[in-house]
């Protein structure tokens, strides 16, 4: 959506624009152990008297926890030239590269991040503010460093700004109903990051998850705390679903993201919270936010393709492509690849079909199963199964086949204790002869107790 609101233009960093959405006594940030008034910033600083240091220098902010990510990133947009958010799974055997390659030179973070650091100053931050006067001035259009996920080397850094992160986002949207915002998303990812900035720019507060806490006790924490906005992958919610924690909170807004929204979650989810509006969204840490849709159906309407706007879309080679000023700026790093088409556009590496006059989703072109020469797209599998009413989630995979190379197989999450587990087989693989080809039908069903979910909140599908 476009900029709708004088203050996002003239705010030249995070910590002006928490400010222009007023009322910092009544907001907060909140994680399973702490509550933090966004007045106390007004106040004093989590760095306590070291921020000055950090003014024009390239920041790794890494810490365990969210809480003291997100008040260390209030205060450094407008301050350090370039901030790197390093989530807490990235491998330590990568870290070198990525600071490198973001020039890094000096480190915010916990008592574990002091070991990063290594010769470069480092400056310790944590879940409190401590009392003293505090030089916010902005100096710098601070660069946003976001690392990808699902890659088994090296994550690709993607440099985004403010004002690219915060495109989409309707300014004074959340004002007059206090909105609380919470996501499963890690708030150093994009999806997470989304969800951070609309709750500090909008005038909001926010529930943090943590990778520690069970979805029942993440989904009971945002009860009590009255969220009424929350956002999630697919994954997270068919996991919170399962957790049987739904019926512990009662959100506005349910959104879901990272991931193909099939017809199956988004009634789930329908059911779940009657009287919230549930909508799912196309966002990439590359391509930025495209759009959300809430009418209650999978895919997007085809008139998105091709409308002018601050949003532009077209299918090229069967992926769909974005060009607006919510993409990021590129990636960095001495050889990386370029971002942009020859017209301007970033390939998303989502494909899509055309049925009925809506796009469909069908999958990642890096994901494709080869069935002997035949494409298969793992997704459109998952979706036909989970229609089932006796299935809660599931993942399809390729095992090694001496004929075809491979062949399909899945993995199904039971909505309940089955009363007779090979008859639920037989009918999910009635259901995909029915709706898929031949070859995409899978030759075994396994019924497991639970899906790993990688810390990006997508299925975890061995590629990273």
């Amino acid at each position: 959506m476009p900029h709708s609101a004088p203050q996002r233009r003239e705010a030249s960093s995070l910590w002006q624009a928490v400010k222009a959405a007023g009322r910092l006594a009544e907001r907060w940030l909140a994680d399973p152990n702490s509550r933090i008034s966004l007045a106390a910033l007004a106040r004093g600083s989590s760095l306590g008297t070291r921020l000055p240091e950090l003014r024009g220098r390239s920041v790794l902010l890494s810490t365990r926890d969210q809480l003291p990510a997100a008040l260390a990133l209030i205060e450094l947009d407008g301050i350090a030239r370039r901030i790197v958010l390093c989530p807490p799974d990235v491998a330590a055997a990568h870290l070198p590269a990525v600071m490198a390659a973001a020039q890094a030179d000096a480190v915010v973070g916990d008592r574990a991040a002091a070991e990063i650091a290594g010769a470069r100053p480092f400056i310790p931050c944590g879940p409190s503010v401590s009392p003293g006067a505090c030089n916010r001035t902005a100096t710098a259009e601070t660069e946003w460093v976001l690392l990808t996920s699902g890659t088994t080397g090296v994550p690709k850094l993607v440099v985004h700004t403010l004002a690219t992160l915060t495109g989409a986002i309707t300014v004074g949207a959340a004002l007059g109903h206090h909105a609380v915002w919470s996501t499963f998303y890690d708030m150093r990812r994009y999806g997470g990051l989304q969800i951070f900035l609309r709750a500090m720019t909008g005038g909001g507060s926010m529930v943090l998850s943590s990778a520690l806490e069970p979805a029942g006790d993440f989904l009971t924490r945002a009860g009590e705390h009255r969220v009424s906005h929350i956002s999630g992958t697919p994954s997270h919610w068919r996991r919170a679903l399962m957790s049987g924690g739904a019926g512990r909170m009662a959100p506005r807004y349910v959104r879901m993201s990272g991931e193909i929204a099939d017809q199956a979650i988004i009634d789930h989810l329908r059911a779940s919270f009657p009287a919230a509006d549930v909508a799912h969204a196309f966002a990439s840490t590359e391509a930025g936010v495209a759009f959300d849709v809430g009418d209650g159906r999978s895919g997007f309407p085809a008139g998105y393709i091709g409308r002018r706007g601050d949003v532009e879309m077209c299918v090229a080679g069967g992926s769909l492509r974005i060009r607006s000023n919510r993409n990021a700026l590129g990636y960095l790093g001495d050889g990386a690849a370029p971002l942009f088409d020859a017209d301007g556009f970033v390939d998303t590496g989502d494909e899509v079909e055309l049925r009925d006059g809506r796009y469909f989703f069908i999958g990642r072109r890096g994901g494709v199963i080869n069935i002997g020469g035949q494409k298969v797209h793992p997704e459109e599998i998952e979706a036909v199964i989970n229609r089932h009413p006796g299935v809660r989630m599931s993942l399809v995979k390729a095992r090694k086949s001496p004929i075809t190379g491979a062949i399909v197989a899945a993995d199904v999450v039971a909505a309940a204790e089955p009363a007779d587990a090979e008859a639920l087989k037989r009918e999910i693989l009635d259901d995909c002869r029915a709706a898929l080809a031949r070859y995409k039908v899978p030759v075994s069903i396994r019924l497991v107790p639970a899906i790993e979910v990688a810390a990006s909140g997508k299925l975890a599908r061995g590629n990273g």
